[in-house]
């Protein structure tokens, strides 16, 4: 009883698709999958600044195709593209593939759980107080549109001698509910005192599609 499961992992597969999307054979698995790492560590140690929410990769025998969720694409993108053509070069020199970058925008930041977890790791950083923080955030996000949040801080919060976690939230957040769209994000807060982590939950409502349209196609 009582066991915590992945959102996303939950629900890959049946009503999400897979981040990765590729086949390899058993002896190249591992070392693509942790080229997969790589690239997505690389691109959100760097590029954070541009509010990335997700981070896709597709490959085929000839080159590797990174799809880019961003709530501020300009960003990356840059004058006449010069930007994203330098993301691209980097990302060569790391892999030594032939890689194809995709800006896609996000619409609502507000209502992405992982930029939603960033920005209040941002601020608990800053030192502002984490319960405040915490219903500012749930309460953006019940404006933006969502059915439900939930967000939970562990940690030394608020500079404490004994870490212990706070769990606050707002609506609906049917997790057991396969075809409810659950979006998770996961960030960390550095402070003086120690590491805080957020996790947040978003209900964003029922999945549009059937779940066999979601699960289709050869994903890795």
């Amino acid at each position: 009883m009582g066991q915590k499961v992945h959102p996303t992992g939950f629900r890959i597969g049946i009503t999400e698709k897979w981040r990765s999307r590729w086949y390899a054979p058993k002896r190249a698995y591992g070392p693509l999958l942790v080229e997969d790492e790589k690239i997505r560590r690389f691109i959100k140690k760097n590029y954070g600044f541009a509010a990335i929410s997700r981070i896709e990769i597709e490959r085929t025998r000839e080159e590797v195709k990174v799809i880019l969720h961003s709530a501020r694409p300009g960003l990356i993108i840059g004058r006449k593209g010069a930007e994203v053509d330098r993301l691209r070069e980097q990302l060569e020199d790391l892999t030594g593939r032939r890689i194809t970058a995709n800006i896609v925008e996000v619409g609502k930041a507000e209502l992405s759980a992982q930029l939603v977890a960033e920005a209040v790791a941002q601020q608990l950083e800053k030192r502002a107080a984490f319960r405040r923080t915490m219903k500012q955030a749930m309460d953006t996000t019940m404006t933006a549109g969502a059915l439900g949040i939930k967000i939970r801080c562990a940690g030394r919060l608020g500079g404490a001698e004994m870490s212990r976690s706070e769990v606050a939230s707002r609506g609906s957040i049917p997790l057991h509910t396969l075809g409810a769209h659950i979006d998770y994000g996961f960030a960390q807060a550095y402070c003086t005192y120690g590491v805080i982590g957020v996790k947040v939950w978003v209900y964003l409502g029922e999945y549009a599609q059937t779940p066999k349209e979601a699960g289709d196609g050869d994903d890795a």
